[in-house]
């Protein structure tokens, strides 16, 4: 799972100006604040996030200033000692390749929680660095997934990331710290809470009470002194409340996706920690231990660095589930092989079993690039060996030669007779090939057997993964290779301790597939989609990431400059428009200059009642006044520099000279497939500028690219599911969907449907899938609520089988808590019977939308498979590229692109076997773009 780091970067200047001594350099500059910040970004940067931001407060006041004008009144200002050392703080962030974000008018605290919010909802793992108590908010935050954001105090290692842990912590649950806030108060921003009341009366009352609201309501029942004084600050409590709830909606230049940790700036990171006397960090960025070249040797899926300190057995925090086999709790037996002996004879151990966990350990994150530092094995539990195969410290006891040892395991790795199971297989897959090894036989992931088994949940690594289903507390790398300044990277472990580690990866792994394998047996739908979707798409995606995609830089440098000319233009116009210069990123100086200078009318408001700047917000007042869609122009081109075009040429890689990305089969509860570095499932195809960005992928000389496409493949699922006879009819016909729909609609002949009746149908067919209410499609059409709701009436009389299959999807997700695909596929439903209507609303537009999108995510995987198989004849004329959404892509030769498109097109078309046909879309082109 792609892991984003937030860093509460004002938190980390001020606790370490306050921890350490007043150091200074040989200069006489202070250093105390900077060496504390260093370390922790240090310790941060090992943990290999794929995304980070660095958060800071923006000069300037914030909304929360015009709410309460005294708010941080007396804080005092910052020490010069300290605001000497926020300048080469800020150098340093910015050489390590970490993106600064400072934006007007909020606190640091809302641009982090926008993106913690915006980067879980979109399946990535969010960590929050910050030892600031007011986050605990966000743990659960509404709609996001259990266990997607986590908090961690870097300083004392702290770890929090359930609603029980804030339970623990605060006596509340984490929707009630809002609260708990409230009426405590916070003496360093200022805000007055209920006189005497600390965290254990607040968390009493709100116990009692349930929240500040029941807390108000029964004020004339809380006797004493503490009952007056709760009765005294009774108006002011909801002011209190708005002040203390962090924003989640702030609009932002960037999103959670562009904020990929860069390549790090050597050269200046020398001169820096030469100049503040940071010697270890210097030691360690001389010997090629910076960002991402030092740390964890495992795939973040696999690996879940920087949890708590384990003994490598259960330990009486942890227990062992009840029932549990006591085999699989215990403490393992594990070998290291160092001689040719030792491996023949676990390759004969191996081979008997028939069976056998495996894993590797690389010196790089990136599967493309690793190289091989060991193996490790276990047939059964408890036991498991280690092959070391490059470790190189001083004084390292004699290893095998690794392209002997790998002879030797060919036979019995490109064996499939002999099953070999994982976690997280894909990336080893990719690792041995780029060693010389085509790894057969691998038939199950235990990753993905959690996976099928819970999608909803946030966490398969794999140390959650024993923690939750053996009791086990796992060892961490940091236990056998440090941490800190004086963490080495694990090629330099001893060979003893990376035994310990390695080596209990695998015999973990096969102790998980022990239990989790006989849960998916006793769920034979869930089975099959383990065993004929999940399971043989493994080998696909290593393909296709492996295959890549060429990139043309001179297009993406055009595209590059052109857009730089066009923001250019866009500021100049809007600078033209506002009569004055303003900052077109200052959500506040639009704020004043839209709604208080112009007098535009605020539609859309933020949570607190402001008059919101997003998107949306912007849309909604365009046709009234050309600035807001200038400012709506700009912040799109400034969107796709930044994550496109001049992020593609970083990402290309430079043996094969192109972009892999990499494809998560767990990033989405739903089964879709997510990707990462890049993310191509993200780029914006509805205006000519995103769709410019694919120009950019092109063919090599004498290759084509192709593009097949699903056509309306969730409409199709849903007239499949529904069977309601007039949506089946319109597909069966072959007809335009939307101009039948309208006809149906509308009482019409086809011929005679207007643009307008097909554009309603249109919003209507998608809108019903997710949920839409007449207010949306009022909005969305621009028409009144009430001809919305008679359009809503007026499609579920013409088709009642849609109406009846959502009322009936409802129900049944209310009586079971979930709702499945076509094939079998769960998704299990939080709130479906939550007492918050908004929470049980929610619930229930994913019980509708969930099981079409999770049946489109079931198809195309199993078309990938089935065309792989297909091309496996022909890989030297074609190859499968790329999978977005319901469209995947192939390069092949000139003269064998009609073969391909009639071949793909036939096996997509058959990939499920629906009440209506299955229609695929095919182009091709030098380019993406033309392809599609």
């Amino acid at each position: 799972m792609t892991r984003l780091v937030l860093i509460d970067g004002s938190s980390y200047l001020y606790r370490a100006f306050h921890a350490l001594p007043p150091l200074t350099n040989s200069a006489g500059e202070p250093t105390g604040a900077l060496f504390g910040v260093v370390n922790m970004l240090r310790a941060t940067l090992k943990e290999k996030p794929d995304h980070i931001a660095f958060v800071v407060d923006a000069p300037g006041k914030t909304f929360r200033d015009d709410l309460y004008p005294a708010y941080k009144a007396n804080r005092p200002p910052m020490p010069d000692e300290l605001r000497a050392q926020v300048e080469p703080m800020c150098q340093i962030v910015h050489a390590l390749g970490i993106d600064i974000l400072r934006v007007d008018g909020v606190e640091a605290d809302d641009v982090i929680g926008t993106l913690a919010v915006q980067g879980a909802s979109a399946g990535m793992e969010v960590t929050i660095s910050t030892g600031d108590k007011d986050f605990a908010q966000l743990v659960r935050a509404p709609g996001v997934a259990a266990g997607s954001i986590a908090l961690v105090n870097t300083m004392s290692g702290s770890r929090m990331d359930s609603d029980a842990a804030v339970m623990e912590k605060f006596g509340v649950h984490a929707g009630q710290i809002v609260d708990l806030l409230a009426l405590m108060g916070d003496a360093i921003d200022n805000v007055p809470g209920v006189e005497k009341c600390g965290p254990k009366t607040a968390a009493k009352w709100l116990g009692e009470y349930g929240s500040l609201d029941g807390v108000i309501a029964s004020a004339g029942q809380i006797k004493g002194k503490i009952g007056d004084n709760l009765r005294a600050a009774l108006q002011r409590l909801p002011l209190n409340r708005q002040l203390v709830t962090i924003k989640t909606d702030v609009a932002l230049e960037r999103d959670a996706a562009s904020l990929r940790l860069r390549e790090p700036h050597v050269d200046d990171l020398r001169a820096l920690y030469g100049r503040y006397g940071f010697n270890q960090a210097l030691k360690e960025l001389d010997a090629g231990a910076v960002a991402g070249n030092a740390g964890p040797a495992l795939p973040v899926a696999e690996k879940e660095p920087g949890r708590s300190r384990g003994s490598g057995f259960v330990s009486a925090a942890v227990q062992a589930p009840a029932g549990l086999d006591p085999a699989l709790a215990a403490k393992g037996e594990y070998e290291t092989i160092t001689t040719i002996g030792q491996l023949q004879a676990w390759i004969g151990r191996l081979r008997h079993a028939g069976q056998f966990a495996f894993d590797t350990e690389t010196d790089s994150l990136d599967a493309m690039r690793a190289n091989l530092v060991g193996l490790s094995f276990s047939a059964e539990p408890g036991a498991a060996a280690y092959l070391p195969l490059g470790h190189n410290y001083p004084g390292a006891p004699a290893q095998l030669d690794r392209a002997q040892a790998l002879d030797l395991l060919r036979p019995l790795l490109a064996d499939p007779a002999v099953h070999k199971l994982g976690q997280h297989g894909k990336y080893d897959l990719h690792v041995m090939r780029r060693h010389g090894v085509e790894l057969a036989g691998y038939d199950d992931d235990t990753l993905l057997e959690s996976f099928v088994l819970d999608s909803g949940s946030a966490r398969h690594d794999m140390d959650s993964l024993a923690r939750r289903h053996l009791g086990y507390e796992t060892v961490k790398y940091e236990d056998v290779c440090g941490k800190g300044a004086k963490q080495i990277p694990f090629s330099q472990c001893a060979l003893d301790d990376a035994t310990r580690y390695a080596a209990e990866d695998a015999d973990i792994t096969l102790r998980l597939h022990r239990v989790l394998s006989p849960r998916l047996a006793a769920e034979p739908a869930l089975e099959r989609v383990y065993r004929e979707i999940e399971m043989p798409l493994v080998p696909v995606l290593e393909r296709i990431e492996a295959n890549g995609v060429k990139v043309d830089m001179d297009e993406l440098r055009r595209q590059s400059a052109d857009l730089s000319k066009r923001m250019l233009a866009a500021q100049q116009k809007a600078t033209e428009l506002a009569g004055r210069a303003f900052n077109l990123d200052s959500p506040k100086q639009l704020q004043a200059l839209l709604f208080d200078e112009l007098r535009l009318p605020a539609l859309v408001k933020t949570p607190k009642g402001q008059p919101s700047t997003n998107e949306e917000a912007l849309e909604a007042i365009a046709d009234q006044h050309e600035l807001p869609r200038v400012i709506l122009e700009y912040r799109g081109l400034a969107k796709l520099r930044s994550t496109y075009t001049d992020k593609l040429p970083e990402m290309v890689n430079p043996d094969t000279g192109r972009v892999h990305t990499s494809y998560h089969q767990a990033g989405a509860a739903t089964g879709r497939l997510s990707s990462s570095d890049p993310n191509l499932q993200n780029i914006p195809i509805r205006t000519d500028d995103g769709r410019r960005i694919r120009r950019a992928f092109v063919a090599p000389p004498g290759r084509r690219l192709v593009a097949c496409d699903y056509s309306q493949i969730e409409l199709r699922i849903m007239a499949h599911l529904s069977q309601d006879p007039g949506l089946v009819r319109a597909f069966e016909s072959g007809a335009d969907v939307h101009r039948a729909t309208a006809a149906e609609v509308f009482g019409r002949k086809l011929e005679d449907v207007t643009g307008n009746e097909r554009r309603a149908a249109k919003a209507i067919n998608f809108g019903l899938m997710y949920g839409m209410s007449a207010f949306g499609l009022a909005r969305q059409l621009g028409i009144g609520r009430g001809e919305a709701q008679d359009y809503i009436a007026l499609y579920f009389s013409r088709y009642p089988g849609v109406r009846d299959y959502m009322e009936r999807t409802r129900e049944q997700a209310r009586e079971r808590g979930y709702v499945e695909t076509v094939f079998g596929r769960r998704l299990y439903l939080e709130y479906i019977r939550a007492g918050n209507q908004a929470q049980r609303a929610g619930a229930e537009r994913a019980a509708i939308n969930a099981p079409m999108q999770g049946t489109a995510a079931d198809i195309i995987k199993r078309a990938m498979i089935s065309v792989d198989g297909w091309l496996a004849g022909h890989r030297d004329r074609a190859l499968m590229i790329l999978q977005v959404h319901d469209e995947l892509v192939f390069e092949a030769d000139e003269s064998f692109v009609p073969t391909l498109v009639e071949e793909a097109g036939r096996l997509m078309a058959s990939a499920a076997q629906l009440s209506v046909p299955l229609v695929v879309d095919s182009g091709t082109g030098n380019n993406w773009d033309e392809a599609h």
